[in-house]
């Protein structure tokens, strides 16, 4: 193989062993030095949103409103504030757009049951469509039918 062929091979070989998840965190400063509560951060803001992005996590997006939320999750996380305190207060603030999965409540029960109730309806539509299908064997032509079928056909 050429060494002209072989470079763009290696980058693609480098970028898919070494292409892990790529967070967002731009600055080393803004990590917490111990890898434990740094873990948990990270944690926690895989499963909050990023308000400008809306279909990252704030993890995942290099947003300045996102790089905001992780400073400030990682701040509560260094405070000694549970998991469920941190999610609760980003909820508070910003409502339950900004977890990533919402939590189940009357408010979310058509959200998180709408893939359930369009597969039953599908399902439904399919098996009407399918009996609707089946073609019924006709009945059998009374004597009066078939004379008059033999006298159209000119077979009598």
């Amino acid at each position: 193989m050429k060494a002209s062929r072989r470079f763009p091979a290696l980058l693609l070989a480098v970028g898919l062993i070494g292409g892990g998840v790529a967070l967002a965190v731009d600055d080393p400063a803004e990590m917490l030095p111990n890898p434990a509560q740094e873990k948990r951060a990270e944690a926690l803001g895989a499963h909050l949103r990023c308000l400008v992005c809306q279909n990252e996590s704030i993890e995942d997006s290099s947003a300045p409103l996102a790089r905001d939320l992780r400073k400030v999750v990682r701040e509560q996380v260094a405070a000694g504030k549970s998991d469920q305190q941190i999610m609760g207060w980003m909820t508070e603030r910003y409502g339950e757009f900004i977890r990533l999965a919402p939590q189940f409540s009357w408010s979310t029960a058509l959200l998180w049951l709408m893939p359930a109730l369009a597969l039953v309806a599908g399902l439904v539509i399919a098996w009407r469509t399918a009996r609707r299908r089946v073609v019924a064997t006709p009945a059998p032509l009374t004597d009066d039918e078939r004379a008059r079928l033999d006298a159209l056909s000119g077979r009598e």
